[in-house]
């Protein structure tokens, strides 16, 4: 029977990267969006691999649209092996106290909430099926590293890394494996949306991400097959390690790099 892969907020950026990924691996996935539009054109995106995709739409801040999603996956593939909460979104560049209430709190619905429900429900539907993994992604804060402008986002990806490390320590001895994916810097729309403006702050940004971001595919083919390959109770996969980082400086000046012109 093929690996069945749930990933949340997969219709675009790093979350479609990883569907595709885990296709070419010969993997069932079932997609994920807020709206049936962007389910439809995900799903064309990706019609050749025929019955090995489903897509399920539902705002994942519910805790009821995660149910459905783990039982559509579930009536269309049997069981659910993989469930990835990738599921977030951000906010515009502004200092915290001028985030709109409504923007405020949908963020914190779907990054902390939703995220919270969907590995509950993920881990106890696994744990009576006999296993599973639950991979919840990490982003920019989860390391304690600060950005002005991005002060809510990055504390819901830092409280995200807690609640997923307390959570996999309290299921010891269980048989779900559950843990984070850190993919780093990644060339995507939320990441092109920090660098938006002319100001000098941003070009300074623009020649970091050159150096150090890297595209959705080869970061989705690293983490695809990490997640699928790992057998410990708690995995941490990350892309950007020091080392790395420490390469991509060394190299920075014999590579001609211009993700952000």
């Amino acid at each position: 029977m093929n690996t069945t892969v749930v990933i949340t907020g997969s219709t675009r950026g790093i979350g479609f990267g990883l569907a595709r990924c885990f296709l070419e691996r010969g993997c069932n996935v079932v997609l994920n969006g807020r709206s049936d539009e962007s389910i439809r054109k995900a799903t064309e995106q990706l019609q050749g691999y025929g019955g090995r995709v489903a897509a399920v739409s539902g705002d994942i801040s519910s805790r009821e649209a995660s149910i459905r999603l783990y039982d559509e996956a579930v009536s269309h593939f049997g069981r659910v092996d993989i469930w990835i909460n990738n599921a977030g979104i951000g906010h515009e560049m502004c200092s915290t106290w001028e985030v709109d209430h409504h923007e405020l709190s949908q963020v914190l619905r779907v990054n902390i909430d939703g995220v919270v429900s969907a590995t509950i429900i993920a881990f106890l539907r696994m744990k009576e099926q006999g296993g599973g993994k639950i991979f919840n992604m990490e982003g920019l804060g989860s390391d304690g590293f600060m950005l002005n402008g991005q002060t809510l986002y990055g504390t819901t990806k830092r409280a995200l890394t807690y609640f997923t490390r307390s959570f996999a320590q309290e299921a010891r001895g269980t048989s779900v494996q559950i843990g984070t994916i850190s993919p780093g810097m990644v060339v995507t729309d939320m990441l092109r949306r920090t660098v938006s403006d002319a100001s000098a702050e941003s070009q300074k940004k623009k020649q970091f991400f050159n150096i150090m971001a890297d595209e959705v595919a080869t970061v989705a083919s690293f983490l695809t097959r990490k997640m699928v390959a790992t057998t410990a109770q708690s995995p941490k996969i990350k892309w950007l390690t020091k080392q790395r980082m420490i390469g991509k400086i060394l190299l920075a000046p014999f590579r001609k790099r211009n993700f952000f012109a």
